[in-house]
């Protein structure tokens, strides 16, 4: 078989692609999260910003005891079957608070402040009046009177009550996905969430976006002449 100079390079370039950056453990040590006053000490996390389609979702959590502060840990690098398992069992043991902010909120504000309005309105949802504040990244939540906040880079992998909180966000938001992807079955959002995958993208290009997608996303928003309206 002859392979051409071009096609040649491309193989050599392909065999030369850098992996993806891994990260070490020692690089982000856990933080322990009961040195953190006032109390409560509150867990905070999100899930979907980088969806096309669905709500942005937070969750934030307190623990009550000990229970699973061993077991949890950053929920993309659990298995589905074992955040299901994992977020029963958080709602069971510890108090948990949830928000979401739409995607009409996400497309008139954009996508971090919806995500931060996300997160304020999960600890909202506690009922508590103040506490500290434990949030994943590097963003204070604007609005948050009565708390004090610290933010943790890699929070969900290193914050025991974060990483509860983005088992609960993510499980909570999968939920949703699924049942979008019964109404919605042109879109498979039950398979890849609302996320940015090839399948997801050319079923936006086939058969135009749905009420669900966020209109201001690259993506999507050059196929709004073909947008599918439904009744509601």
């Amino acid at each position: 078989m002859v392979v051409s100079k071009k096609t040649a390079a491309k193989k050599i370039t392909l065999k030369k692609a850098k992996p993806k950056k891994t990260f070490k453990k020692e690089e982000y040590p856990k933080v322990n999260w009961r040195e953190f006053f006032p109390e409560p000490v509150i867990g905070v996390d999100e899930v979907g910003r980088g969806c096309l389609a669905g709500p942005v979702y937070a969750a934030a959590v307190i623990f009550k005891s000990d229970a699973l502060a061993e077991d949890v840990t950053d929920s993309k690098l659990l298995s589905e079957e074992r955040r299901e398992e994992l977020a029963t069992l958080i709602h069971n043991e510890h108090h948990v608070g949830i928000g979401f902010a739409t995607v009409e909120e996400i497309d008139e504000m954009n996508i971090l402040r919806a995500s931060l309005l996300a997160m304020k309105r999960a600890v909202e949802a506690l009922g508590v009046k103040g506490g500290h504040v434990l949030i994943d990244g590097n963003m204070k939540i604007p609005g948050l009177e009565g708390f004090e906040q610290t933010t943790m880079v890699k929070g969900d992998l290193r914050v025991a009550p974060i990483s509860a909180a983005s088992i609960v966000a993510k499980v909570t938001r999968d939920r949703l996905m699924k049942q979008l992807g019964e109404k919605y079955p042109l879109y498979g959002f039950e398979v890849h969430k609302g996320y940015s995958t090839p399948v997801h993208k050319d079923s936006i290009v086939a058969h135009g976006p749905c009420r669900v997608h966020r209109k201001s996303f690259a993506g999507v928003k050059e196929h709004l002449a073909d947008l599918i309206v439904d009744e509601e």
